[in-house]
């Protein structure tokens, strides 16, 4: 048996993969709690993430039914670019910054332009830096918190914090590692002269853990660990990588023609390739996959937490949500919502609000503002799929996940906003099951390949496919079009 780990913002899930019958025999859940400030701080203790993984983890063992000593390998899929930094003896410093936090926008801005901009770099990295990377996240410890900043002997990322805590090794691999604004997608090595601009001494370089690739194993689950988990002391942690990387492999997107798009509480857009992109998009991030490819992706910072923000001030439960919406005409009666509640990614707007436009005494009502803030936020995706088709992806097929796409009347949407088939898998956790794919990858790379295991374990629900309806595509692209109007008009 495999076990696949999840570590989001909202909470860790844990899965159990028998890889003879095919199927995920057992599942855990549990919540995190989060720091969360008007400056922009959103911030967690790794700690709770630990005490989430055993717990999610004792959920999906008691399920499954099997004794843990049936564990052959774990893998650890994580929030992408979270700083943890640790002392010298290994210990948490500090509470992690995480990817949603923006109170360092102004370092980010800082070192963007101490590097040549865009296209400075474009150059040096193959990706632009943004704010939420961990690069910035660093410079503001050193300004904000110098007494922590002085202590740091380690960084590392949320996932590689759980490697760390599972094996007792400081590891990277290239996915992950693509979205810290301090290593370079092309070379795939650290960038040191980048973290000189923060600490010219070397002392961050030096903290930076050894890079593997992504069918290497970190290690072993160290004993201590093993007995607490009631495993066998040969259990290996495979690399691991960022939530989008192990969200690839569990939704299969490891070959061209094929997108996925995660409505969660960030949205996600991203296309395995096998080279980085010929004419890189400055809001385009050109990520490596944990596939030993690339996987070109752009992050919304607004999904279903800003859908949730409107469906509460309303009081209604997801089903009454649901129904107001779909009773809302295309456009959501002439409503356009730019709805980045915490700033945003794409487009670059770190410091933005919220905005309704259009608004007028015939179509203010719950049932408009439902829909427009489920069309505002899937336009930001719209907004993302059109940049990664610019740079030649293709997208035959949308795979969707994250809690959004249980919706029915949000498939559809985005089956019409995309023109294209949208499709779940069967398997809705494609993080956690991404990670157990690739912790019996790692196990047994010499015998199979990640993409025979794909074809495998990755099945699609071919009762949620939704097709594309030509009547509301025309609306939809009138629609669509009404957002680029406001975003121009208001922030550009």
């Amino acid at each position: 048996m495999y076990v696949g780990v999840d570590c989001g913002t909202q909470g860790t899930k844990a899965v159990i993969l028998d890889p003879e019958k095919a199927i995920i025999i057992g599942e855990g859940y549990h919540a995190h709690d989060l720091v969360s400030h008007d400056n922009g701080c959103r911030e967690q203790d790794p700690q709770w993430w630990v005490d989430a993984l055993v717990a999610s983890y004792n959920i999906a063992i008691k399920q499954a039914g099997i004794h843990p000593s049936a564990i052959k390998g774990i893998g650890v899929s994580g929030q992408q670019h979270g700083m943890v930094v640790l002392d010298n003896s290994g210990q948490v410093i500090r509470p992690a910054k995480l990817w949603c936090d923006t109170q360092t926008a102004p370092q980010n801005a800082d070192l963007l332009a101490q590097i040549g901009g865009e296209e400075g770099s474009l150059k040096r990295l193959g990706v632009v830096l943004q704010t939420g990377y961990t690069l910035s996240k660093l410079l503001w410890l050193r300004q904000c918190e110098p007494d922590s900043f002085a202590k740091i002997a380690h960084i590392l990322l949320p996932h590689d914090y759980l490697n760390y805590w599972l094996t007792g090794e400081y590891v990277a691999e290239y996915g992950d590692a693509s979205g810290t604004g301090y290593f370079d997608i092309r070379t795939r090595q650290w960038v040191p002269e980048i973290l000189d601009l923060i600490d010219p001494s070397g002392r961050l370089t030096a903290a930076l853990p050894s890079l593997i690739t992504a069918q290497q194993p970190v290690g072993c689950v160290r004993k201590e660990i093993a007995e607490l988990l009631g495993l066998n002391n040969n259990v290996i942690v495979s690399s691991g990588g960022g939530d989008n990387m192990m969200g690839a492999i569990g939704t299969g997107n490891i070959q061209d023609g094929i997108v996925t798009m995660s409505l969660g509480t960030s949205g996600a857009v991203y296309a395995c390739s096998s080279h980085p992109p010929s004419t890189p998009n400055p809001l385009l991030a050109a990520f490596c996959s944990s596939s030993n490819h690339w996987l070109p992706l752009i992050c919304t910072m607004n999904l279903t937490a800003t859908v949730n923000k409107v469906r509460e001030m309303f009081a209604l439960d997801l089903d009454a949500f649901n129904q107001q919406a779909a009773g809302a005409p295309i456009g959501a009666g002439g409503i356009t919502m730019l709805p980045f509640l915490n700033g945003e990614r794409v487009p670059a707007l770190p410091q933005a609000t919220g905005t309704m436009v259009g608004l007028n005494m015939q179509n203010m009502n719950a049932a408009n503002m439902c829909r427009a803030v489920i069309e505002g936020t899937s336009f930001g995706l719209r907004y993302g799929l059109d940049l990664l088709r610019s740079t030649g992806v293709k997208s035959e097929e949308i795979r969707l996940i994250g809690g959004g796409s249980k919706s029915f009347l949000w498939r559809q949407i985005i089956a019409d906003l995309m023109d294209k088939p949208v499709v779940c898998p069967t398997i809705g956790e494609a993080g956690a099951l991404g990670a157990a794919i690739q912790a019996l990858w790692c196990e047994q790379s010499h015998h199979v390949s990640l993409a025979e295991l794909c074809e495998r374990y990755v099945k699609l629900d071919k009762t949620s496919t939704v097709l594309p309806n030509s009547e509301s595509v025309s609306a939809y692209q009138q629609a669509y079009h009404l957002y680029k109007q406001a975003l121009e008009k208001i922030y550009f």
